[in-house]
């Protein structure tokens, strides 16, 4: 294992462009991929660039399959902090991925059984193809927080006040932001045959650096992608890297 190819790039804009090309190769090469994305601020350009290549013809996403990697629990239909909500304005709209190619979170009855199903169904279609991350200001990928194993499955979590305070930017106040979520596990996203990282903003320096040259453990979740044995692309912006 090599580790993670880390492309600085010079800004949000640059590593929209850059994501959005990584991504159309990864679609040319696997025409029915499956694929995970995370929501979130810094991969929306990418998105919106990738939308871009879908209109001029240089992405195919005709038979893709999107899987949810996380979604808040308690929430109400139609309720605007839903998480898939986002990715369907930003995403699944936009690249023309209609339902039946929408693998959602389970988010109600038995959870324990029902997200071992979805892992169960997750490794017979042969895992995921791609995985479009964003990360965690403690280091957390999805909703996997710290300290979340290699091989923690798909599960209901308690979100961390680190993670309550970062999102309530999103939705207003902290009180605003669900305690519980269920996310795809760190097993299904670490066996993914390619991963791109995307990293944005001053903000994310230090975690950055922490998740991607430091020790590796489940304090820093996103740290196990230094050992991921698929691709690892990070596309990080100089802000959150640095002029080193």
């Amino acid at each position: 294992m090599g580790g993670p190819r880390i492309q600085v790039v010079q800004d949000a804009d640059e590593l929209g462009r850059a994501g959005a090309d990584l991504v159309a190769g990864v679609f040319a090469a696997t025409p029915a991929a499956s694929v995970v994305v995370a929501t979130g601020r810094t991969p929306m350009g990418l998105y919106a660039e990738l939308a871009g290549c879908r209109r001029s013809g240089l992405a195919d996403t005709t038979r893709i399959t999107v899987y949810q990697l996380d979604e808040y629990l308690g929430l109400e239909p139609g309720d605007r902090r839903s998480l898939f909500g986002w990715m369907r304005r930003r995403f699944l709209e936009p690249l023309g991925i209609t339902g039946e190619r929408v693998v959602r979170l389970p988010l109600g009855g038995d959870l324990e059984g029902a997200c071992a199903a979805f892992d169960r169904a997750l490794e017979e279609r042969g895992g995921l193809d791609l995985a479009i991350l964003g990360l965690g200001p403690n280091g957390h990928l999805g909703f996997n927080e710290p300290p979340s194993d290699p091989w923690a499955p798909t599960r209901v979590v308690d979100l961390s006040p680190v993670t309550i305070v970062a999102n309530a930017s999103y939705w207003g106040e902290v009180a605003d932001v669900p305690t519980r979520a269920v996310t795809m596990g760190m097993g299904q996203l670490l066996s993914a045959r390619a991963i791109v990282l995307v990293v944005s903003g001053k903000s994310k320096r230090e975690i950055a650096h922490r998740a991607l040259e430091g020790p590796v453990g489940p304090g820093v979740p996103a740290s196990f992608l230094q050992e991921a044995a698929s691709g690892v692309t990070v596309i990080v912006d100089r802000a959150a890297w640095g002029n080193g």
